[in-house]
Order: structure tokens, then sequence, then C-alpha cells
């Protein structure tokens, strides 16, 4: 006889480790990195063009919007540097152990909120 095992669809309630909420958001802020990276070297591109598209571009870090969109970018910049080297750190076998690598976790969260403060002091 097949045994049926409780399902739960409901994600709401479901309490991830913060190993697995640390993995999850490096693969978020891979993402964000690279929308990022397109945005950068557009403009870029627009700001070699020419001596007015320089200053248009220039223009834009007056803007409350694109300077949020800035501070966002490096903090997930910040957070996926962060994590991917304790991604490599796990792949050469330290903190593999579920304490080393939830207290590791725990100091990645807080190295990236200091780089996330510092960042927004950078751009505002």
């Amino acid at each position: 006889m097949r045994k049926e095992r409780p399902k739960n669809l409901d994600l709401a309630t479901v309490k991830f480790p913060i190993t697995a909420t640390a993995s999850i958001l490096h693969r978020v802020s891979g993402i964000i990195v690279f929308i990022a990276l397109a945005i950068f070297l557009t403009l870029l591109n627009c700001s070699l063009t020419s001596e007015q598209d320089f200053y248009r571009v220039l223009g834009y870090f007056d803007n409350f919007l694109f300077e949020f969109v800035m501070w966002g970018a490096l903090t997930g910049l910040a957070y996926h540097a962060v994590f991917g080297v304790r991604h490599m750190i796990q792949d050469l076998g330290f903190w593999e152990e579920l304490d080393s690598a939830s207290l590791s976790a725990k100091i990645g969260f807080i190295l990236t909120a200091v780089l996330s403060v510092l960042a927004g002091i950078l751009v505002w």
C-alpha cells in the first residue's frame, strides 16, 4: 500500500534555514547584478557618445530614483561578492557543517549590511 505524504502548498508557512535563504538570495543578487550591468554599460556607452550626452548622464545622478537604483545595484553586487566568496570557501571543504554554515551566513549578512550602508554613503 502506498502511503500518502502530507502536502503543504502554502509556501508562506515554510521556514527555510538561514543557509537556504542565503543561497536563494545569492541567486537573486546575481540576477540583479546582471540587469544592473546592462544598465551601467548602456549609460557608459551613452556618456562616451558626445559631451552633451555625458552631461545628460551626469544629470541622472541628481534623480533620487536613479540614486536608489544605483544603491540597490551596489548592494546586490556586494551581497553577490560576499556570498560568492562564502560559496567558494565551502567548495574548498570548509564551513560545510550546519553550525559553521549558519554562522558564516550570519556573518555574510552583517558584512553585506555594512557594505550596503557604505554604498549608501557613497551614492548619497
